[in-house]
């Protein structure tokens, strides 16, 4: 290796790290220029478009080059990248380029980095292992991102459904009160902000869309589809048949939150059930290893002073 493949590799060190540290600088809000638009406008129920100069908007307008290398084909709107983005509750405009962006920069820049500390330590480049190692960068890269996606989509979803029996219950209650649907889930959002906020964000969206205009049935509709539960698809059907056939809200409230009650219960019970088998794993391998190490082993250590010697000696 010449001074020339020396100089070139630095560069291009030198090149990933700084962009790495101008993509986690952008990443670092303003704190001054967030205050003063939570003072202006006030704090925000929906993450759509950010203020002017945030820090994923900056990103995105850095990405957006490198961004088309990934994107899909037939674009972000039409591709099922954007019904994941909406059930794990991100819906900036920015997000699709900073998304695509990242991925196509690890699944260059994290094979360009293994290929630099490989030549800094002296390691031939022209085996086998190497090529599969670099490969195994640029899958982690480029796949990397999209793990991450589907942990903020099964994290969602399952707060979603643990906290929606509880909405249920007090949109029962609400509604058996005198409120309207539309007051119910204002009231249910505002007492679920603490425990469940991202169910809490849905139904002000819900009622966002109502206060626009738009029918209760796909506004619903649209509920189901940004959450990607099945239990809030089963409550949308459910009222919409309720409605079109004039039958009680509240008491199919209460029997659907009944419903819904004992599909949480089984799903608790199922994973209880399934820790023993969970648990079976680690103490065959890690456990019971050092058992038979800490049970077995001073009795091996009399066998080999006092067995051995005596048949040796015959």
């Amino acid at each position: 290796m010449n001074l020339m493949e020396i100089g070139f590799l630095g560069l291009v060190f030198i090149g990933v790290v700084a962009a790495l540290a101008g993509v986690s600088a952008l990443s670092r809000p303003s704190l001054a220029r967030q205050r003063l638009h939570d003072l202006a406008v006030g704090p925000s129920v929906v993450d759509t478009e950010a203020a002017d100069g945030g820090w994923l908007h900056r990103a995105a307008r850095l990405l957006r080059p490198i961004s088309r290398l990934s994107a899909p084909e037939e674009g972000f709107e039409k591709s099922s990248v954007r019904l994941r983005f909406l059930h794990a509750g991100v819906r900036s405009a920015a997000a699709p380029s900073a998304f695509f962006g990242t991925k196509t920069l690890l699944a260059l820049g994290l094979p360009l980095l293994g290929l630099a500390a490989l030549q800094l330590a002296a390691w031939p480049l022209k085996t086998p292992q190497v090529l599969l190692g670099l490969l195994g960068l640029a899958a982690l890269g480029y796949y990397g991102p999209n793990l991450l996606l589907a942990h903020a989509v099964a994290r969602r979803q399952r707060e979603v459904f643990e906290s929606f029996p509880d909405a249920l219950d007090m949109m029962t209650v609400c509604v058996e009160a005198g409120l309207g649907t539309e007051a119910a889930m204002v009231r249910v959002a505002d007492d679920l902000q603490v425990k469940s906020p991202a169910l809490a964000e849905e139904l002000r969206l819900v009622n966002l869309e109502l206060r626009a205009g738009a029918d209760r049935e796909r506004a619903l509709r649209n509920l189901a589809m940004r959450t990607g539960v099945e239990e809030v698809d089963g409550f949308v059907s459910m009222i919409s048949q309720a409605e079109r056939f004039g039958t009680s809200i509240a008491a199919s409230l209460r029997v659907h939150a009944d419903m819904l009650r004992t599909v949480r219960r089984q799903r608790a019970e199922e994973a209880a059930a399934k820790i023993a088998l969970k648990l079976l794993f680690p103490l065959i391998f890690c456990i019971f290893p050092s058992l038979m190490v800490v049970l077995m082993g001073p009795a091996m250590i009399q066998i080999y002073r006092v067995l051995l010697p005596s048949m040796g000696a015959r």
